[in-house]
Order: structure tokens, then sequence, then C-alpha cells
């Protein structure tokens, strides 16, 4: 059974929407057993207002043993500096369940809350896997092929970066690509203005050279912003600033796309009547632009299983973090990438 730390007290809508996805996950998310971890009073407190049924579930749940509290007097807001609340609240819910991880008692580690906070917790809890230089934020985005999800990484955890960490990026990338999203040779492209390699600022043409000497990985060169959702880049290589960047535009033309839809179709009955044939279709492109599906995004680096969720995320997007959370605990992220990045820095050692 895998065993997963949640923080109940993390994100815009904590506790309550952390609560019912926790629950949720619970009940739905086979042989898992959800640690919610944060305040006691108020965590009892949103069991108590579940519905009806849901209740009845959670309450059974927790006679089982696949939910349980587990009390963190702190908790590390929102707005905080991350290495001051980390540092100041040591019993914050977010090192609380981190802890877990470092001792033992869980498989995995899922927050929404302050993600700074997160990766800092991480680091000063868990460390970093031996040989990594920097741990990154790893995203997984909907591409043009439902099966073929693109990684994009880093995505915020280091704003300005060395190319020997962009390797390293492209190392991790490859193995939770592997691992996880089940892709036999993943595509790694390197984010820049242009596909010749002489084009992008003196990062990129750095890095562009090391990678190409890489073992092991299937680099196929510099990559636009136009190649992402093409179908045929499986995991794109950017520092942070960028990667977060990409993240936060994505995810908002994706929005601007559905109120345009809706503003068009509802111009004129004859536009009323084709937007009802087309409801299915409608349907199936929301479900494939919808963010929350896509779970939490991985911290690769550490050694463990991190998952960090959206600020804003809903019930539904725990629900799949903690399904991401499942999937990089039980396919071994963490001794993938320690072999991979050992491998690597033996050869770097040998030349």
């Amino acid at each position: 059974m895998t065993r997963i730390a949640l923080d109940a007290m993390g994100g815009d809508n904590a506790p309550e929407q952390i609560v019912i996805g926790g629950v949720e996950a619970a009940l739905g998310v086979p042989d898992t057993r959800i640690l919610l971890v944060g305040q006691m009073a108020p965590i009892q407190a949103e069991l108590e207002r579940l519905p009806k049924d849901l209740k009845r579930a959670a309450q059974q749940a927790i006679e089982k043993g696949t939910l349980e509290i587990v009390h963190a007097p702190d908790v590390a807001e929102m707005d905080e500096s991350p290495v001051e609340a980390v540092k100041k609240k040591k019993d914050c819910s977010i090192n609380v369940a981190m802890r877990l991880v470092k001792e033992g008692r869980a498989d995995a580690f899922v927050s929404a809350g302050n993600s700074g906070a997160v990766a800092t917790s991480a680091i000063l809890n868990l460390g970093r896997i031996p040989g990594v230089k920097r741990p990154a934020i790893a995203t997984v985005m909907p591409n043009r092929s439902a099966k073929r999800p693109l990684m994009v990484l880093d995505a915020g955890a280091n704003m300005d970066c060395h190319p020997e960490w962009l390797v390293q990026f492209a190392i991790m990338g490859n193995a939770y690509s592997k691992a996880v999203l089940k892709r036999t040779t993943p595509s790694i492209g390197l984010l820049s203005i242009g596909t010749e390699d002489c084009k992008g600022n003196e990062m990129t043409k750095a890095t562009f050279p090391l990678l190409k000497d890489v073992k092991d990985i299937n680099f196929v060169g510099n990559i636009e912003g136009k190649d992402l959702f093409k179908g045929h880049i499986d995991v794109a290589v950017c520092d942070g600033f960028v990667g977060n960047v990409v993240l936060k535009t994505t995810e908002s033309i994706a929005k601007a796309i559905g109120y345009w839809l809706k503003r068009e179709c509802f111009r004129g009955p004859l536009r009323v009547f084709g937007a009802l044939l087309l409801k299915g279709a409608f349907r199936a492109l929301k479900k494939q632009l919808d963010p929350e599906i896509y779970g939490g995004a991985p911290l690769l680096g550490v050694p463990g299983a991190v998952i960090i969720g959206h600020g804003s995320s809903s019930h539904k997007a725990i629900y799949y973090a903690v399904k991401a959370g499942v999937a990089a605990a039980t396919n071994d992220v963490t001794g993938l990438i320690a072999k991979a990045v050992a491998e690597h820095v033996e050869e770097q050692k040998q030349k």
C-alpha cells in the first residue's frame, strides 16, 4: 500500500478542498493510504462538513486505516518567505509531512501550498540525490496527442541556471518520462529562440553541445515555443524563469480559448444549434485541456516522491496529484534518477 503524506493546510482552498480530495483519493485510488497532515481541529471540522455519503465513507476509511490525520500545529502561509516559513515553523504541515517521507512513514508527499516552501523543505529535510546539482520542478502538460503529454522542466525552482544544471534536468526528465509517462525513448529538446545550435542566449548555446554529448538520451536539438505542442517532443528543457512563464501563459491561453468558444457559440440560434451538435467534441476538448487531470508537478532531484500542486487546486486536482505521487513512488523514480545521474557523473570523470 502506497502511503501519501498530504499537506491538508496548503493552498488557496485549504483545508476544505484538500480534505475532500484526500478522502476521494483514499476511496478511489487503489492500494493507497492518505495521511492528512495539518491542524487537527480544522481537518476534523471539514470531515464533519462532508456530504452524508462521503462522510460515512470517510469514517469507514479511517476505521480501515486508509485515511488518517497527522497533527501539525503550524502553517506555512502562501505569501510567506519560503525559507523563513520552513526554518522558523519547524512543525508546519509542510515540514511534518516531509519528515514522514524522510522517516519512511510515507512513500510520497503532496502539497498545493507555497511551492518555494515545499522545495526548501524537501532540500532541508530530504537533501539531494547524490550528484544532483539542483532539483527541478517538472510540469506535465497536454500535448497534441492525449497519450503523449509534454513535460517542461524546470518550471520554477531555479530562476538562474548553469548549463550543467540543464543537462541534469534533461537526464531527470528522461528518467521520469520513461518510468511514469511510459515513453520508451523520450525525445528531449532544449527550449530556445531558434532550432540552429548557434541561436539562443549564452546559457542555451553553452548547454547545446553538453546535451549533444550525453549518452542514453534522445536529444533532438533546440526547439522553439511553436514546437511544444506539435506532439513530437516529450521533454522540454529550460531554466525555471522561462519554464514558469511557459506554464502560466499556457494555462491562460487554455482558459481564453474556452471563453472565446463559449462566447462565439451563443451568438445566434444557428450557432447554438451547431454547438449542441458539437457538445461531445467540446466536452472532450475541455477534458484534454484540463490542467487538473495531469496531477501536480514532481520535484525531481530529491530522494523521495514530492508532488507540488497548483495553489488554486480543487479537490479534483488533489485527487490527481495523489495519483501522480503514487505513480512516482511505485515506479521508483528516485532510484532511476539516482542511477542515471551517477552514470553521467562517472562518464564526466573519465573524460
